[in-house]
């Protein structure tokens, strides 16, 4: 049935998550110094905003991944979409510090449902395109990240970091009022058994693509191929062949519950991929996030402010500006690794790209001039976004579809723990600016090239 308008619907409807997620990641740059300057906060403080984030993320990724394998995408990203609009909107309100840590907790519950969008959005796809329209999904990140930067120089300056907080909610609430018209990923119904229904929404895209539905697809050897015990590989089918599994196992392994999944992650076929995906997650995540959340700090140093709602002044206008600047890297970061993905593979462009990082970031563990800072700052940024982009395109290809939302939620879950003990790091080790994010990039690097 091919790409047509259907996916492109689809991509809407998963890109407008995708941008939810970004926004709410990267309002992290200027709540917290806002809300220190307000509430008079220490930097341990300041830090706990953004860690309890990722602390939420870490529990909502797995949990999310779990839900959609055994109830449904749909209901997966439904329930994340809920969480995320409702406590979102409500951090707005916070009256004082402990309620804001607690909504914000539930913010990341919300956001680590993000990886359902995307699997459910990647079962859509042909095989022969998934590389590409991957990275036009990751776009919606950039222009997330991008628009808040935008909302933040624009909103803080003159209504405060609370207005901030409920206009990055509204994405949210844009899933909630489409939901209905989003489709079941077909996958998941014929794993389930649900044969009638997985026909209905076929038909549904062919006849939204000008099409029609290919004869046989839905036989009973399809249906039993779905199970995908085989280890897939980047250049591997969504639908691969096979056969010798009988309908009673597979019913049992569909419905297993989330220890079961998390134990076949862990099986011997895919423990090695599957905790060297969980060392690249980690140092992706801490690396990203450490450039994002601290872009500001390294151009402002020990600034400090009076309590205030407002954050204004010449040196936040720079601060602002500067995020501005650095945020538009990951648009040549999503070309590169258009570039790369299908030419080198995934594993060849994600340790490269590792490498080019590091020379980005080995200058900034000394101080330099700040026209350097936001140079270096914005070559890293291009390439920590490919690597981001490239991970998330091999990271569902390497798992069968019957633990696919788990085993990517389970690796995005560890690249949480990245991003919720980098602004601890920070507060721990102030003043040796990136040293951190330079080894876990190395590491990482090294990890993504010697996988099998």
């Amino acid at each position: 049935m091919g790409f047509g308008k259907f996916q492109i619907l689809v991509l809407a409807y998963a890109g407008m998550g995708w941008v939810s997620e970004a926004m709410e990641m990267m309002l992290l740059s200027f709540i917290g110094p806002a809300v220190q300057s307000l509430w008079g906060l220490s930097s341990h403080e300041e830090s706990l905003i953004t860690s309890v984030v990722f602390v939420g993320m870490l529990v909502g990724a797995y949990s999310w991944g779990v839900v959609s394998d055994k109830y449904g995408r749909r209901k997966g990203f439904l329930i994340t979409a809920i969480v995320t609009a409702a406590a979102g909107f409500l951090s707005a309100l916070s009256p004082n510090y402990i309620s804001l840590i607690i909504l914000r907790c539930l913010v990341g519950l919300g956001l680590g449902g993000g990886p359902v969008l995307c699997a459910w959005f990647l079962e859509f796809i042909p095989a022969p395109n998934r590389g590409t329209w991957m990275v036009v999904f990751q776009a919606f990140w950039t222009v997330g990240t991008i628009f808040e930067a935008s909302l933040a120089w624009f909103v803080m300056p003159t209504l405060g970091w609370r207005w901030l907080l409920a206009l990055s909610s509204l994405p949210s609430s844009f899933l909630l009022l489409f939901y209905g018209l989003t489709p079941e990923s077909p996958r998941f119904l014929c794993l389930k058994g649900r044969k009638s229904e997985a026909l209905g929404v076929l038909e549904k895209i062919a006849r939204m693509n000008g099409a029609k539905v290919p004869c046989g697809t839905l036989v009973s050897d399809h249906e039993i191929e779905l199970a995908g015990n085989s280890i897939p590989t980047e250049d591997t089918q969504l639908l691969p062949p096979k056969a010798g599994e009988d309908t009673t196992s597979r019913e049992m392994n569909s419905n297993a519950g989330g220890i079961s999944s998390l134990l076949k992650l862990l099986s011997p076929e895919l423990v090695r991929s599957t905790t060297l995906l969980w060392a690249v997650f980690f140092g992706n995540a801490f690396s990203y996030y450490g450039l994002v959340l601290l872009t500001t700090e390294l151009h402002n140093g020990h600034n400090t402010c009076g309590p205030s709602e407002l954050q204004s002044g010449e040196s936040q206008g720079v601060s602002y500006k500067d995020v501005f600047i650095t945020t538009f890297a990951e648009f040549p970061g999503l070309l590169l690794a258009a570039a790369t993905v299908d030419r080198f593979g995934r594993k060849i462009s994600m340790s490269i790209i590792f490498f080019v990082c590091c020379f980005f970031l080995l200058p900034l563990v000394f101080h330099q001039p700040q026209g350097l800072t936001t140079g270096l700052l914005f070559g890293a940024r291009i390439c920590i976004t490919a690597t981001f982009t490239v991970m998330y395109i091999y990271a569902p290809e390497i798992y069968p579809t019957s633990v696919r939302s788990t085993g990517v939620g389970v690796a995005s879950s560890v690249g949480r723990i990245g991003g919720m003990i980098c602004p601890l790091v920070a507060v721990a080790f102030e003043g040796m600016h990136l040293k951190k994010q330079v080894c876990h990039a190395l590491v990482s690097a090294y990890i993504a090239f010697n996988r099998k």
